[in-house]
């Protein structure tokens, strides 16, 4: 009986739940749903922007006939301007949410002040938003990065604050982006390097600090950049005079140091560059000036030298209060350069007027002025860096003491046999040598050649070293033995970071082996012909191991007591650690250059690397490494032996087709480098010794920023390589 009970009340209850619920349904079912029409109309009344009592032209019933309002064929609005106003409204008042269909929102100097909200982020159709010229305060909202549709930006001259939110690199059909006088602050994002289609950027008078991003150099379509102003630092970014399409360029008015690259030639179709009220030194590149620049201002800066004469042909020039000199060049008014002491002129009246001082001796008094200027600075420097030298000077020599003390204290001599071990973590014994191969099993063994074997040793303090060793039967061979012991007298005597580091060395009729610090990923020729680590050893590291291989050959040829000449400069000899730093290794066949000497001797080498002229002359000097590293150079660029490029010189591929395929095209950064490498070698490989460069021209170009090349990268020829067209760019 009470189970009964209890499902009759449950039963009762549900049919009233469901009459309540029922009665609900029908009630709503009776409200109908706003349209679409309705609910734009609603946002466009309560907004207040409109004076919709005005009979005249408009309908109150359909809003698609009110001023400023634009609709689609279905009654919903796809533009909104600025109607008449006479009076301040808030931003905020018109509901933007429900503008689904809403393709441009232009309410340019609209009489509107307040925050802009974060709604306007809900706008999936929007291709067109100008805010500019009202009285806008807050910061720019994330939610501004929802609009992909975008194309055009604007919110200029208003009461901006804080930064420009990353989200805005999001905007990828972006092509005008405004934000000036505003008072945004913090840096300006990498982010907006991400707008591939971007052709007008102006961040100008705000309160933007920190340096110029490189990644605007990613901005290849960009025709104006205007970043005047702010409160910028650091030096101009190089990436940005790579922008072939810049019309207008404008950074004046900040704290921007450093000196003009020569890169600024690059810009082929500026118009206007202006510079001026920074803190930019050094002389101004001489070939600045290109046919399209119309407008150059380089005023209140620190520039110093004399005037190119190539910005004669500037139309309107600006080069006042810095601290140029000379006689000013025909063309140029007193005008333009005011302000610079050390400039001259004929004309009495500008010599009154601008205080330009005559040109009598004026040119020969400034330059010993600013000679005794330099001495007085100088001088103390000087006297600093003798009296450096001097300690150095000695504590070398009291280490080369130290030295010989320890190898006189750990060499024994039995039966004419030599064996010699340095302390390196730890002191190493022969022993251990012989214990951490298991006395050279060939279990250990990492590689064979000519000479004998490699061996991979682990002692006993946990460091990891690899030991050349000679078989007993090529011991005795004078050649071998004469080898090994050349290799010791060399690598004793130079240490540099990017040459093979000799601990230590056995020379006795048992064992001969030579202690080297261990290279773990091999050989530069076993990574090349091997697809899986050719992959890995990308364009980056490849430039990196053809610079490090040029500053290692640069100091034996020139930092040594007595030059050296590697003679067997090769793939095979150039090795990588893990970090892939390469090292020159190898030095068996090298020799010390007798200045008194005619230094002749038999040919050494690798076939394939070997300069043609040794063949005849015989005659061993630096420029047989310099033809070497050629081939080496060329051979990491293009992944295989360059034989076949070295037999068809006369070739029209560009240099993009000859590069090693396995790899991604590199990036334009990248790219810069490669040309350079490129250049380099064939400059290298010039058939006439004589015209090739020394390695210490290579290695200081290495060093230097690249020049212009006004040939695009991609159409630079094999030809135009090997003709020594491009060379000049280098300074080889």
């Amino acid at each position: 009986m009470q189970f009964t009970v209890s499902n009759f009340y449950g039963t009762t209850f549900l049919v009233i739940i469901w009459s309540i619920v029922t009665e609900i349904a029908l009630e709503l079912e009776a409200v109908p749903t706003p349209s679409q029409h309705q609910l734009e109309a609603n946002a466009i009344i309560q907004s207040g922007w409109w004076n919709y009592s005005d009979p005249e032209g408009i309908d109150p019933q359909n809003i698609c006939t009110w001023p400023s309002i634009f609709c689609n064929t279905d009654g919903s609005i796809t533009e909104i301007t600025c109607p008449s106003r006479d009076r301040w409204s808030k931003f905020a008042s018109l509901n933007l949410s429900v503008f689904k269909n809403l393709e441009r929102l232009d309410v340019i100097n609209c009489l509107l002040e307040g925050t802009i909200p974060p709604e306007i982020g809900n706008l999936p159709k929007l291709n067109h938003l100008d805010l500019s010229y009202n009285s806008f305060h807050g910061e720019i909202p994330p939610s501004i990065g929802n609009l992909t549709q975008l194309n055009y930006l604007s919110i200029s001259n208003n009461q901006m604050q804080g930064s420009i939110p990353a989200q805005i690199g999001n905007l990828l059909k972006l092509t005008h982006l405004d934000l000036s006088y505003n008072s945004l602050d913090g840096t300006i994002p990498p982010e907006i390097g991400n707008l591939p289609k971007l052709n007008h950027l102006d961040l100008s008078n705000n309160s933007f600090h920190g340096e110029i991003p490189p990644s605007l150099g990613n901005l290849t379509q960009l025709n104006y950049l205007y970043i005047s102003n702010n409160f910028l630092r650091g030096s101009i970014p190089c990436e940005l005079f790579f922008l072939k399409n810049l019309r207008r360029l404008e950074l004046s008015n900040n704290y921007i140091n450093g000196t003009l690259p020569i890169s600024v030639t690059n810009l082929t179709t500026i118009k206007i560059l202006d510079f001026s009220i920074n803190n930019i030194s050094g002389e101004i590149p001489p070939y600045l000036g290109l046919p399209s620049l119309v407008i150059l201002n380089l005023s209140s800066n620190n520039l110093t030298g004399t005037i190119p004469p190539t910005l004669q042909h500037i139309s309107d020039v600006d080069l006042s209060f810095n601290y140029l000199m000379g006689p000013i060049p025909k063309g140029f008014t007193e005008l333009t350069l005011v302000g610079n002491k050390g400039v001259c002129s004929e004309d009495l009246y500008f010599q009154n007027k601008y205080e330009i001082q005559p040109c009598d001796n004026k040119v020969i008094t400034a330059v010993l002025n600013q000679t005794k200027h330099n001495l007085v600075i100088a001088f103390p420097i000087l006297i600093f860096l003798i009296i450096v030298l001097l300690l150095l000077l000695y504590l070398r020599h009291v280490r080369i003491g130290n030295k010989n003390k320890q190898a006189k204290a750990t060499t024994t001599t039995k039966n004419g046999d030599l064996f010699c071990m340095w302390k390196y973590d730890g002191s190493i014994a022969y022993e251990d040598i012989i214990s951490a191969t298991e006395d050279f099993d060939m279990r250990y063994c990492i590689g064979t050649g000519a000479y004998g074997s490699v061996y991979r040793a682990e002692l006993p303090s946990g460091k990891i070293v690899a030991l050349k060793k000679l078989h007993g039967f090529e011991a005795e061979v004078p050649a071998f033995d004469e080898s090994f012991r050349n290799e010791v007298k060399v690598l004793s005597e130079i240490k540099h970071r990017h040459i093979v580091k000799l601990y230590g060395y056995c020379l006795h009729r048992r064992n001969m082996f030579l202690i080297y610090e261990y290279m773990e990923k091999g050989s530069l020729f076993s990574v090349l012909y091997d697809d899986k680590d050719a992959m890995e050893l990308d364009w980056r590291k490849r430039v990196n191991v053809v610079k490090g291989t040029a500053h290692a050959l640069s100091y034996l040829h020139n930092d040594c007591s007595l030059p050296i000449v590697h003679r067997d400069i090769s793939t095979s000899n150039v090795l990588l650690n893990s970090k892939w730093e390469p090292s020159v290794g190898d030095f068996g066949t090298a020799r010390f250059l007798q200045l008194d000497s005619s230094n002749r001797t038999i040919v050494a080498g690798t076939i394939g690397y070997t300069a043609p002229e040794l063949a005849y002359t015989m005659a061993v000097n630096e420029k047989c490494d310099v033809y070497s590293f050629g081939v080496v150079t060329l051979e990491t660029l293009v992944g295989r032996h360059p034989k076949e490029i070295l037999l068809s010189l006369q070739s029209t591929s560009s240099v993009c087709e000859l590069l090693d395929q396995r790899l991604p095209q590199p990036t334009f950064s990248v790219l810069m480098d490669i040309i350079r490498l490129a250049i380099v070698a064939f400059a290298c490989l010039n058939p006439n010794p004589s015209s090739s460069p020394t390695m210490k021209c290579v290695s200081q170009c290495f060093l230097s920023e690249l020049a212009p090349i006004n040939i695009p990268l991609h159409k630079i020829s094999l030809q135009q390589l090997m003709s020594q067209e491009l060379r000049h760019y280098l300074k080889l």
